[in-house]
């Protein structure tokens, strides 16, 4: 029997999901000891509802890197906090990601991924869903070739702290990143730097804002925040492809097109975390104090309330309603960024000969509570 945890990383939850909105869109889950939102009313009140919190109340950073360098970094992302503070961070972030094009994005990435097929002489997956985008990232940081390399690296070890079921070697292991990063990305926090960094300091300097440790903070939660994502949004368009889903496109917007609809129809992220900060009425039920939420996003994107025939992939949808990338306060500045990078891993890697349909068959998924990512 399937739970909202395990449906991550079965090989097809969206008859589970289906059924979860249809029947319970809005419930307590004995085993989980957790509120579950499914259908999109429920998903989308959960997301905007003021009174639920990113983090516990009582704990804003985890226990087991308070005091270290990763929970430093991680108690100033705009993605952990909330509250004014949270907004006017995130407003600089905002700028920051949208500094760059598509094209400029999109250019970067078939670059890096050409590199890449080319060293490697295969199609090394992993590398090209993890590494390749976090490098991008970093170029579009501000960081040059060999600083963006080696905070590909570091940001694999950071990102681990971030789940609750996060080691004390993990969380050693972030710690031990974070101070790294922050060393890495301290001397590109300047108005000279033309790219992403440089962006967080005009925006921030711009807004009579000049403390430089929330800017660094976020500087690394640039990398950080599509890691899972971007990786995910890689392995399930392939997926999708491989199985012969939709028609294959042949130029960038329809790539993006396509990816966007992977998002939604396979989404890379599959649930996200709430805490009750004060009691709250949520779908017609009180929920107390201290009470945790798992919004269920991907069975919200599969809700036929909110998009019609949901189980059919159309990249030509308008007006689709994705919840991947969550909603108001907290909905994921980075989602064109992240689209639009797989996109051009992907065309380039099938632009190189890669043929998708050799993935036909049984897929596994890394063991994650949130996030749908292939194992290939």
């Amino acid at each position: 029997m399937l739970t909202p945890i395990t449906a991550v990383t079965a090989a097809d939850p969206y008859p589970w999901y289906a059924d979860l909105v249809r029947d319970r869109p809005f419930g307590w889950h004995d085993g989980l000891r957790l509120w579950v939102a499914a259908s999109a009313e429920a998903v989308t009140a959960a997301l905007r509802e003021p009174g639920l919190r990113v983090r516990p109340p009582a704990e804003p950073v985890p226990p087991g890197i308070v005091g270290t360098p990763a929970g430093e970094v991680f108690g100033r992302l705009v993605r952990m906090t909330d509250g004014p503070v949270q907004q006017r961070y995130k407003q600089v972030v905002l700028a920051a990601l949208g500094q760059p094009g598509t094209d400029q994005i999109s250019a970067l990435a078939t670059e890096h991924t050409s590199r890449t097929l080319k060293q490697a002489g295969s199609a090394p997956l992993r590398e090209l869903m993890f590494s390749v985008p976090a490098q991008v990232v970093a170029g579009l940081s501000g960081l040059d070739e060999p600083a963006a390399l080696e905070a590909s690296r570091l940001v694999a070890d950071f990102v681990q702290c971030i789940p609750a079921s996060a080691t004390p070697e993990q969380q050693a292991g972030a710690a031990r990143a974070a101070a790294a990063l922050r060393s890495l990305l301290g001397p590109a926090l300047t108005e000279d730097n033309a790219g992403m960094l440089g962006e967080l300091v005009r925006t921030a300097y711009a807004s009579g804002w000049t403390e430089l440790e929330p800017l660094l903070a976020n500087g690394i939660g640039l990398l950080s925040q599509t890691y899972d994502a971007t990786a995910g949004l890689i392995g399930n368009t392939l997926v999708t492809l491989a199985r012969g889903v939709g028609e294959v496109p042949h130029e960038p917007a329809g790539w993006r097109a396509y990816v966007r609809e992977v998002a939604r129809y396979d989404a890379p992220i599959q649930n996200t975390r709430r805490f009750a900060a004060t009691p709250v009425r949520l779908a017609g039920t009180e929920v107390a104090e201290g009470d945790p939420v798992l919004v269920v996003l991907a069975a919200a994107n599969r809700d036929p309330a909110a998009n019609p025939e949901p189980d059919t992939f159309r990249a030509d949808r308008t007006d689709a309603a994705r919840y991947t990338f969550g909603a108001a306060a907290h909905r994921c500045p980075g989602e064109t960024v992240a689209v639009t990078i797989a996109a051009a891993v992907v065309a380039e890697l099938l632009a190189q000969g890669f043929d998708p349909t050799a993935l036909d068959g049984p897929v596994r998924y890394l063991p994650l509570a949130n996030a749908r990512i292939p194992i290939l």
